[in-house]
């Protein structure tokens, strides 16, 4: 089995990372992954990333807690237990839905938020007790790490990177990288 190497560039500043990122694509070399400590605007468009569908998903989780929330108020307020409350008898859904708007409003919004961060977590293969992927711990600090395939190209990689600002290259087996 042959084992596939890759190269990490490290980069202390995320400006200097973009700037990596883009030359690095405009040689038409393939970025595996990019980690960072902390979120860098633009990044996913600079790698050249599909965006996300998550925003779809998590309106439909909102859909269903709207439905969710109108089945559920129409069952315990008008069919399960009718109440005349404060002069307002509750024998009809649709004469007392302003009274429902506020149930409506927090079910949508808590369906669309638990429900999109377990998507998230699920889609990201992120789950209770799964040991960290990054490759160097500094990423969760103050440095950002560029993983590169290697192709037996590794001297242009290596110049090349140099070129872009990279305090620290290093070639590892992808194996012993996470």
């Amino acid at each position: 089995m042959e084992t596939s190497k890759v190269i990490h560039a490290i980069y202390t500043d995320d400006d200097i990372l973009m700037s990596a990122v883009k030359k690095v694509k405009a040689a038409k070399h393939h970025i595996e992954e990019v980690y960072t400590p902390f979120p860098v605007h633009g990044l996913d468009k600079a790698m050249g990333l599909a965006p996300t569908r998550i925003a779809i998903t998590s309106f439909m989780y909102g859909c269903v807690g709207l439905a969710v929330a109108i089945l559920m108020m129409n069952f315990i307020m008008i069919e399960d237990w009718p109440q005349d409350i404060g002069g307002k008898p509750s024998f009809s859904y649709i004469a007392n839905m302003p009274a429902f708007v506020p149930i409506m409003f927090e079910m949508t919004v808590f369906f669309a938020a638990h429900l999109m961060v377990i998507t998230f977590y699920l889609r990201s293969r992120m789950w209770p007790f799964k040991k960290a992927e990054n490759p160097d711990p500094r990423t969760t600090d103050d440095h950002f790490l560029m993983e590169i395939a290697v192709h037996g190209n590794e001297k242009e990689l290596k110049s090349l990177l140099e070129e872009t600002g990279a305090v620290e290259i290093n070639i590892v087996d992808k194996e012993e990288a996470h």
